[in-house]
């Protein structure tokens, strides 16, 4: 997992090394820049000239990589332009001398817009990077060092409170000496106390235990586990590469709606597509009459993959011709993607798969839906948000369960440059109505926010499974299917008081992950967004 993101146990949220105070600034950055503010090359003339080469071959085109020798300054003038060129609020950057800095990753955290939203949250909340080898690896099959286990914060703060969301098949967390399941809550980890610990080598050791570095870890934890009666146990599990299941818990639920679909998906990873088909041929197969999407803890991820999934809902009749998203560049480039080149020209709903996982061309099947159930919570980001934004833009109605959407209508190209993939906000996305104001999230039935959906605000549920008909945002869902009205406020209140110690804390917590998870992620490949 990268290093950048896992402090989350007291510190708060680091996106990026630059943002934890990684390197620093200070004169360095390889030489007199000839900086002129105002004035910048083509980022071309400064890319692949590193201070640090690299040989062999890059995995991801399957050609040597195009790297030769250069200096830290050309690293960073290469940032520079190509955020003047690309970056979505380019005229809000403060220009600075790329020689005043010895670090391109300190330099490239002061490339962005530093205002807010009217809801104080800031305007680009989404900048980082990512050493090229762990993306590509991350972002084709989702491999990552841990345990299998999801963890969701519930308190940073003591009393710390953290429990597992979901788990992974096959992996350390659901192997018979472990057995963890969603809901156990993480009492301690290697002799420390997690609620109550409060010195920094404490503090390291949850950090260090909870987010293993790489593979082969071995780390013990003191579980308390639902229904346990307040008796706590103590598992060891050693890290591996684990490789997600993005798509979960698909089944059918029978109600007096009819047949009612669930499934759980978590990543649009590659591997995504294959899972979506194989769920969606099932339940098409199944005859369901509704369907409820569960991306409450999904964050994004390939744009692609979303319009084949909103299409797959959808069908053919409201979709044909009709955009699914459409980008919205700088103000240098209103009609050319500055990224690829092309013509601009919106993401239709595709109705054929795109070579993440399937090979290309292949129908999709569909379930010719007017109607999906959503449920989400700050958790659900960006491509998530793109497939409620992209449905509702052809009149499918979407019925939010949960609580608000963190707000993401940006992507970007993951662009890499001698080693490290930069992520910089390059469009906004809208649907087929024009529509992709939700900066402050997506919200069930009522406000806070601008961007509001039909439908219920209720809590996550830890006390039963995800595809439980009890689970409480599934019971909510069918609830609302059926007589389109919520549960009783104090029902939706309600976090749980099945367990002898103390109930788990009424908040949906925060879901410490790769902050590419958190995205909507378009390929340079110009045929395959």
């Amino acid at each position: 997992m990268d290093s950048n993101i896992v402090r989350l146990i007291i510190t708060g949220l680091c996106l990026s090394l630059a943002a934890c105070g990684g390197g620093g600034g200070g004169n360095g950055g390889g030489g007199g820049s000839d900086w002129t503010p105002g004035t910048f090359q083509p980022s071309d003339s400064f890319a692949a000239q590193c201070a640090a080469p690299r040989s062999g071959t890059n995995p991801e085109t399957g050609l040597p990589y195009a790297d030769v020798q250069g200096t830290t300054l050309e690293e960073n003038n290469f940032l520079r332009s190509w955020s003047d060129e690309t970056y979505l609020w380019y005229d809000e950057i403060t220009d600075q001398d790329p020689a005043g800095f010895n670090n391109p990753l300190v330099y490239f955290d002061e490339l962005r817009t530093f205002d807010t939203t009217t809801s104080g949250a800031d305007k680009d909340k989404f900048h980082f990077t990512f050493d090229s080898d762990e993306w590509f690896q991350l972002s084709q099959s989702g491999v990552s060092a841990g345990y299998g286990a999801a963890w969701i914060i519930l308190s940073q703060t003591v009393p710390r409170e953290l429990v597992v969301a979901y788990t992974e098949p096959d992996s350390p967390a659901t192997a018979p000496t472990a057995n963890l399941a969603r809901g156990a809550r993480i009492l301690g980890v290697d002799g420390v106390d997690l609620p109550t610990a409060n010195s920094n080598a404490d503090i390291d050791i949850l950090n260090a235990g909870l987010f293993p570095a790489g593979p082969g870890e071995e780390h013990t934890f003191v579980v308390e586990d639902l229904d346990a009666g307040g008796n706590t146990r103590e598992i060891s599990m050693t890290s591996v590469n684990v490789t997600a299941a993005p798509v979960q818990n698909v089944k059918t639920v029978a109600s007096p709606m009819g047949l009612v679909g669930y499934l759980l998906f978590n990543d649009h990873i590659a591997t995504a597509e294959e899972g979506l088909v194989d769920a969606v041929e099932e339940l098409a197969a199944a005859g369901i009459d509704e369907l409820v999407l569960d991306i409450r803890y999904n964050g994004g991820g390939f744009l692609a993959i979303a319009s084949e999934l909103a299409y797959m809902i959808a069908g053919d009749a409201p979709t044909a011709g009709r955009t699914f998203e459409a980008m919205e560049f700088n103000g240098k480039h209103p009609a050319t993607n500055p990224v690829t080149g092309q013509p601009l020209a919106p993401m239709p709903f595709f109705s054929t798969t795109r070579d993440f996982s399937v090979p290309a061309g292949q129908p999709l099947p569909t379930l010719n839906l007017s109607r999906v159930v959503v449920l989400t919570g700050p958790n659900t980001c960006s491509a998530s948000e793109a497939i409620m934004n992209g449905l509702d833009g052809v009149d499918i109605e979407v019925i939010q369960i949960g609580g608000t959407t963190c707000g993401k209508p940006y992507g970007f190209y993951p662009t890499d440059n001698c080693g490290t993939t930069y992520f910089t906000i390059q469009f906004r996305g809208i649907n087929d109505k024009g529509f992709g104001d939700y900066t402050d999230g997506f919200s069930p039935g009522i406000g806070p926010t601008a961007a509001v959906l039909p439908g219920c605000a209720t809590l996550d549920d830890f006390e039963h499974a995800l595809g439980d008909p009890l689970e409480q945002r599934f019971q909510a869902a069918l609830l609302y299917l059926e007589n389109q009205s919520c549960p009783p406020a104090s029902a939706t209140a309600d976090a749980g008081t099945d367990r002898t110690s103390a109930p788990l804390s009424a908040t949906d917590g925060i879901m410490p992950r790769t902050p590419w998870r958190e995205n909507r992620i378009l390929r340079q490949d110009a045929t395959q967004p």
